[in-house]
C-alpha cells in the first residue's frame, strides 16, 4: 500500500492575511496611531537643531558698556573694538585695550588693533538657543556634542527596545518609549547646567525617541497584509518627514527653547492610551504560543473588517505557529558554524559585509547632515528646514516606484552620484544666489532620500535568509556611525573650513556609488536562502532559475 504524503506546511503568512484582511479598519487605525507616533518621534530625535541652534555672538566691551545692562549687539562703534569678519565682526575675538572710554564714547584709538584677543565676556545677539543659557557661546564643539549624544543614545536604544518587543509585545515597546519620551524630554525644560542638558538628552534618546520610529516600522509591518508592506518603508519615512516639517514650523512660531520643549514633550504624555487603544500584534502573540490572546484579537479584527473567523482557521493557525516554531528550533539547534566563520568562509559574503557599512554610513551621515546644516546655510533657516525636510517624502516613493524598473544598483548609484553632484555645485554657488543654492541643496536632500529607501532593500537581498536579519542589522547598526558625526559637521564648517562638511558629503557619496559596482544587480533574482545561493546571486542562470519563485520586494521585508 502506498505511503501517504505528507500534506504541504501551511504558511502562518497566508493564514494571518486571510483572517485579519487585507486592508480595513483595524490596518488603518494602526497606521494612524503609528503614524502620528512617528511625527512624534521626529519631533523629538530632531528638536536639538533648534534648542541648541548656534547663536551669533560677539565680545563684551567693559570699557564700552557694561555687562549688568542691556547691550546693544551691533552698535555704531563695534569696529572699533571687534576686528571685522566677512559682512560682520568677529565673534570670540576682539582688540586689546588698557583704558577706559568717556561715557557715551569708544573711540577707536582707545584700542590696539595690532593685539588680537579672546573674549572674557559675551554678547548674544538673542536668548532663544540653549547656547546663551548654558553659556556655550564659541564653543562649537561642546554646542555640536549635543546631537551626537542624542544619535549615541538611539545606538543604546534599539537593542533595550527589541528586548522589551520581543519579550512583552510591540505595543507595550511602543508605549513605553514614547512615555518615556515625553517625561524625560520634559525634565529638559528646567536644566539649567550643560551636564543636566546632555544626560537628559541622552536618556531620552536612551529609553524613548530613539527606538520609537523602529517600533512602528515593526508595528505597521506586522499588521499590514504582505503586498502593502513594500511601502511600508516609505511610509515611515514620510511620517517622519512630516514631523520635520511640523518642528521647522513649530520652532518658527516659538523660537524660545524652553517654550519649544514643553509644546514638543508635553503632549507625548498622552501616548500613555495606547496601551489601551493601540492593538498588539497578533504575529507576536503567536510567536509566544500565546493562542487565546492571538484568537481574541483576530476575532476583533474580523469584526472591525466586517469578516467572518472560522473555527478550522482558528485550529490551522494554531497549528502553522507551532510548526513554525519547531522548524525555527530545530534550525538554531543545528551544528553549523558561528556566523563570522560562515562569512570569512564565502568571501563574496565576506566583501558585502565590507562594503554595506559604507554605504549605510555614508547614507546616515549626509541625510542626517544636510538637515543639520540647513539651519546654517543662507536665508531663512526655518524655511530651509522645512524645504528640505518635505523633499524626503518625494525622494523615498521615487525609490519605491524605479527599484523595479531600473534595477537597484541603477537607482543607488546613480542617487549617490547625484548627491555628490549636488555637494560639489552647491560649494561652486555665489553666495548672491539663495534661490539656485537652496534648490541645488535640495536636491542632494532628495537623492539622499531616494538612497535611504533603495538601500534599505537592497541590502537585504545581498544576503541569504538564514542570517539575513543579523547581516543587515550589523550593517544598519555600522551606519549608526554617520548619525553620530552628522551633528558634529557644523564644528567642522566653523574651526576649519565652512565647506569642509559639503567636501566630505560629496568625496563619501561618490566612493560609495563607486564601490556598489561591487556587488550584483538582484532585480528578477530568486530571494537567496542560502551563502552559498547568495555567492551566486545576480548571475544569468540564478536570474532564469525559478521564474515563478521571484523575490518581491514585500517578501524581502516580510523575511527580515
Amino acid at each position: 500500500m502506498p505511503e501517504k504524503s505528507s500534506p504541504p506546511p501551511v504558511d502562518l503568512e497566508e493564514l494571518l492575511e486571510r483572517e485579519e484582511g487585507q486592508f480595513g479598519w483595524h490596518q488603518l487605525r494602526v497606521m494612524v496611531l503609528c503614524a502620528v507616533a512617528t511625527v512624534c518621534a521626529a519631533l523629538s530625535t530632531s528638536e536639538f537643531i533648534f534648542t541648541s541652534s548656534r547663536v551669533n555672538t560677539r565680545c563684551l566691551i567693559p570699557e564700552c558698556e557694561s555687562s549688568g545692562s542691556q547691550q546693544e549687539f551691533a552698535p555704531s562703534w563695534i569696529l572699533n573694538a571687534v576686528p571685522s569678519e566677512g559682512d560682520g565682526f568677529a565673534s570670540c575675538e576682539r582688540f586689546n585695550s588698557s583704558a577706559a572710554a568717556a561715557d557715551g564714547t569708544c573711540p577707536a584709538a582707545l584700542f590696539d588693533t595690532t593685539t588680537i584677543v579672546d573674549c572674557e565676556q559675551h554678547v548674544y545677539e538673542n536668548t532663544d538657543s540653549a547656547v546663551y543659557t548654558l553659556g556655550l557661546a564659541c564653543d562649537e564643539w561642546r554646542r555640536s556634542l549635543v546631537g551626537s549624544i542624542r544619535t549615541t543614545g538611539a545606538l543604546v536604544s534599539l537593542p533595550l527596545a527589541g528586548i522589551v518587543s520581543d519579550r512583552w509585545g510591540r505595543r507595550t515597546a511602543l508605549a513605553i518609549t514614547l512615555v518615556n519620551t515625553g517625561w524625560i524630554g520634559l525634565l529638559r525644560y528646567f536644566a539649567n547646567t550643560y551636564v543636566g542638558f546632555i544626560i537628559s538628552v541622552f536618556a531620552e534618546s536612551a529609553f524613548g525617541s530613539g527606538a520609537i520610529a523602529s517600533c512602528c516600522y515593526i508595528m505597521v509591518a506586522e499588521s499590514m497584509p504582505r503586498k502593502f508592506r513594500v511601502a511600508t518603508c516609505s511610509l515611515i519615512i514620510s511620517f517622519f518627514a512630516t514631523g520635520q516639517v511640523c518642528l521647522g514650523l513649530l520652532a518658527w512660531a516659538l523660537p524660545y527653547w524652553r517654550h519649544l520643549t514643553l509644546v514638543i514633550y508635553a503632549p507625548q504624555l498622552l501616548f500613555l492610551t495606547y496601551f489601551w487603544i493601540l492593538p498588539e500584534s497578533n504575529r507576536w502573540y503567536l510567536s509566544k504560543a500565546r493562542y487565546e490572546e492571538a484568537e481574541a484579537g483576530l476575532r476583533r479584527i474580523a469584526k472591525t473588517n466586517g469578516q467572518q473567523l472560522s473555527e478550522k482557521s482558528l485550529i490551522e493557525l494554531r497549528s502553522a505557529a507551532e510548526e513554525q516554531k519547531k522548524r525555527t528550533a530545530e534550525k538554531s539547534s543545528s551544528n553549523e558554524p558561528w556566523l563570522i566563520v560562515l562569512v570569512f568562509q564565502h568571501k563574496k559574503i565576506l566583501l558585502r559585509c565590507l562594503l554595506t557599512p559604507v554605504w549605510w554610513i555614508t547614507m546616515t551621515l549626509i541625510y542626517y547632515g544636510l538637515s543639520i546644516n540647513a539651519v546654517n546655510i543662507s536665508g531663512n533657516r526655518y524655511l530651509n528646514y522645512v524645504t528640505v525636510s518635505a523633499v524626503e517624502i518625494p525622494g523615498a516613493w521615487t525609490a519605491m516606484v524605479l527599484f523595479d524598473r531600473i534595477g537597484r544598483k541603477a537607482v543607488n548609484i546613480g542617487a549617490y552620484w547625484i548627491c555628490a553632484a549636488s555637494q560639489i555645485a552647491f560649494i561652486v554657488m555665489p553666495d548672491d544666489m539663495y534661490w539656485a543654492s537652496l534648490v541645488v541643496y535640495l536636491v542632494g536632500k532628495y537623492s539622499i532620500a531616494i538612497v535611504a529607501t533603495a538601500v534599505y532593500l537592497y541590502t537585504s537581498e545581498l544576503f541569504p535568509t538564514q542570517h539575513r536579519h543579523r547581516l543587515f542589522g550589523y550593517s544598519s547598526m555600522m551606519g549608526r556611525l554617520g548619525s553620530i558625526v552628522a551633528p558634529l559637521t557644523p564644528a567642522l564648517g566653523t574651526t576649519i573650513w565652512e565647506h569642509l562638511p559639503f567636501v566630505l558629503f560629496g568625496g563619501m557619496s561618490f566612493i560609495s556609488g563607486l564601490l556598489m559596482l561591487l556587488t550584483p544587480e538582484t532585480r528578477g533574482c530568486r530571494l537567496p536562502d542560502t551563502m552559498e545561493e547568495a555567492e551566486h546571486i545576480g548571475k544569468t542562470d540564478q536570474r532564469q532559475a525559478k521564474p515563478g519563485h521571484r523575490a518581491s520586494d514585500a517578501e524581502v521585508i516580510s523575511r527580515l
